[in-house]
């Protein structure tokens, strides 16, 4: 509840002590780092280049950074609602709020210096040093992580010693001043004694549902109805999309392996279908002659190959060569080694053998030999590789027929007619794929053409290459016609209209009864009562009896009939819309319970704190507006404007 009360002043003190527009982005992310003269920037407010939108004290106020602040704000909303244009973003006040934000900034900065607070460069050094996103892989500050974090955001050094700079004088300032504000524990109490206050009442609703059977609107309410909430039919637009398939499963007769393709292949294929053998190894490769004799005498005396590599500093995959073939072989040590390796029985032990290398000793652990595979053998593998081949050739021809086909100016129907495919015509479709006209399942194929279509220049409708499954089925996809979003003719949707009336009169009537409820109920008679004589009875009202602090239990938001219940007089109903135009709820407050807090110091304790920081940052804030006041600041609001207009008109470009 407190929260709640002190919402708006902490939103203005984050706008004050956190103005930074830079740190919104570093602090939390980045941390500061600088390598430069902080004195230069503190003096002189860092650089100021382009226009002067306004100046603090004889320090610039610079286009630049105005411009810059607001990109970088900017792009962290657009991260929270990426539909969100610059021209919303800066409406409602806050391109003025960014504005104000660095003038009070700087007038802070001003009033520090003139105080004699410095901010030397050792202080924003550590700030930096202290940044995570600025760590190296050893989790200390690391220049070029830091270079690197700043770059990512557009942020210059220099940009981001100022800020912090300017960070660090508003906590030299305002901290102090903050942390002077003490709430009295009488105040506390008061506010403590308020969450306690318990309230006894009903809760009763008269839904409009109830009523809608009874209403019948004649032909001029519902013309009525019509012409006064047109904007209720709008019907989205609306595109008839025309596409053709195109996929590989179209051309697999075009496709078909001929006996002498097959025989061709064969033959570019030899090595592979012919006998061939591989062997798994075990080698090692040792600098002396001496030392893989050695070696090569223990493995024949009984020794494991690989005891006798862990011996010799080798682990297990140094020295396996699984599924060597005798060129594969020869390429890891040499040709001789290879052609001894493969002369030799399984089980056998080669070597020592010289190479460049060294002395090699290996051992010959499985052979695997396969026999040649004659045409025969292997015809359906060859035919469906160069199936598959063919496939791909000339499913890419036909892509690239179609987009040629395109960009030389060939209509839809042009292009379906000259590579012989199939179009398909939709009814009128929504982007969601619904036809309103009549009814329409859009199939698979379709779903991921609705978007594109609807991307499509309705002026100059171009058809274009989509592809439906990646390398496996594209569309030829263009429009037939557009159709602009509209409320449909009276005629065509006249029962939705009579039921929408009916609805609404349904409302309407729901209130009234309500209202009477609520005036039966303010002249004394019971709730329960009232309800049960309205015309027609309603549901009888449900009692309510809580305290002010369970409204805000469990951090949702609270019910609009709760709320009223704690603010209306006692033995007084109020009525509260329904969401949805459901009804209208008549909440009542029987009887009202003073809160007493003495039996619980710690909300007591919990109240207070929260209200010292509400004071602290009420004070702060108006601290930080005093220096404002006594600053000599100067606006250009003829730049202001313009800088608004050229950033708004940029992006609608």
């Amino acid at each position: 509840m407190v929260s709640s009360a002190k919402r708006r002043t902490r939103a203005i003190l984050t706008g004050i002590i956190l103005f930074i527009s830079l740190l919104a982005i570093v602090i939390t992310g980045f941390g500061t780092g600088g390598f430069g003269s902080i004195d230069s920037l503190i003096a002189g407010g860092g650089q100021a280049t382009g226009t002067t939108i306004a100046t603090v004290d004889g320090r610039k106020l610079a286009e630049q950074k105005l411009t810059d602040t607001i990109n970088r704000q900017y792009n962290m909303a657009r991260q929270q609602q990426p539909g969100l244009t610059l021209a919303a973003f800066l409406g409602n006040g806050t391109y003025e709020q960014l504005i104000n934000q660095l003038i009070v900034g700087m007038a802070v900065q001003s009033f520090g210096t003139a105080q004699g607070l410095t901010v030397s460069q050792r202080m924003v050094d550590r700030e930096i040093v202290n940044i995570p996103a600025f760590r190296g892989v050893t989790g200390q500050f690391d220049e070029n992580a830091m270079r690197a974090a700043l770059a990512s955001q557009n942020v210059t050094e220099a940009e981001l010693r100022e800020d912090i700079a300017q960070q660090l004088m508003q906590r030299q300032l305002l901290g102090p001043i903050a942390l002077t504000a003490r709430v009295p524990e009488g105040v506390a109490r008061e506010y403590a004694n308020l969450l306690l206050e318990r309230r006894v009442g009903s809760i009763g609703v008269v839904p409009a549902q109830l009523l809608v059977a009874g209403i019948h609107p004649t032909e001029a309410q519902i013309q009525a109805f019509y012409r006064g909430h047109r904007d209720r039919f709008v019907i989205p637009e609306r595109r008839v999309i025309q596409y053709a398939v195109i996929g590989r499963d179209q051309i697999a007769a075009q496709t078909q392996a001929t006996d002498a393709e097959i025989q061709a292949y064969y033959r570019s294929h030899a090595a592979t279908y012919a006998a061939h053998e591989t062997r798994n190894l075990q080698s090692v490769v040792l600098p002396t002659q001496a030392a893989a004799q050695a070696f090569a005498q223990r493995v024949r005396g009984g020794t494991s190959f690989a005891e006798a590599a862990r011996g010799a500093g080798f682990a297990a995959s140094d020295i396996t060569f699984n599924g060597q073939t005798a060129q594969q072989f020869a390429t890891a040590t040499s040709a001789q080694v290879s052609q001894a390796a493969f002369a030799a029985a399984q089980g056998g032990v080669v070597g020592p053998i010289r190479s460049p290398f060294g002395f090699h000793v290996v051992r010959v652990d499985s052979i695997q030999r396969s026999a040649a595979r004659p045409i025969e053998s292997v015809r359906a593998e060859i035919a469906s590789a160069i199936a598959q081949q063919k496939a791909n050739d000339a499913f890419t021809a036909i892509i690239n027929r179609i987009q040629d086909r395109i960009s030389d100016g060939a209509n839809l129907n042009e292009i379906a007619q000259a590579e012989h495919l199939q179009l398909v015509t939709t009814p009128p479709l929504t982007q969601a794929g619904q036809s309103p006209d009549q009814p329409f399942t859009a199939p698979a194929e379709l779903q991921p053409l609705l978007q594109p279509a609807f991307e499509i220049d309705a002026e100059h409708p171009e058809p274009v290459i989509q592809p439906i499954t990646e390398n496996e089925r594209y569309a030829l996809l263009g429009i037939e016609r557009a159709i602009p979003a509209a409320p449909p003719p009276l005629a065509q949707i006249h029962d939705r209209v009579r039921d929408a009336a009916a609805q609404d009169m349904a409302l309407q009537r729901s209130r009234q009864i309500a209202q009477q409820i609520a005036d039966a109920i303010n002249r004394g008679t019971a709730p329960a009562q009232a309800f049960a004589q309205a015309q027609p009875a309603m549901p009888a009202p449900r009692p309510i009896d809580m305290r002010r602090a369970d409204l805000s239990r469990g951090g949702q938001q609270i019910a609009p009939p709760l709320l009223a219940l704690f603010s209306l007089p006692e033995r007084r109903a109020q009525l509260v819309p329904a969401p949805n135009n459901a009804g209208w709820y008549v909440v009542y407050h029987q009887q009202r319970t003073p809160g007493d807090a003495s039996g619980h110091p710690e909300m007591i304790t919990a109240t207070r704190a929260e209200f010292s920081r509400s004071a602290s940052e009420e004070l702060a804030d108006q601290f930080a507006r005093a220096i404002q006041m006594q600053s000599r600041i100067n606006r250009n609001d003829q730049e202001i404007a313009a800088v608004k207009a050229r950033l708004i008109g940029s992006a609608t470009e």
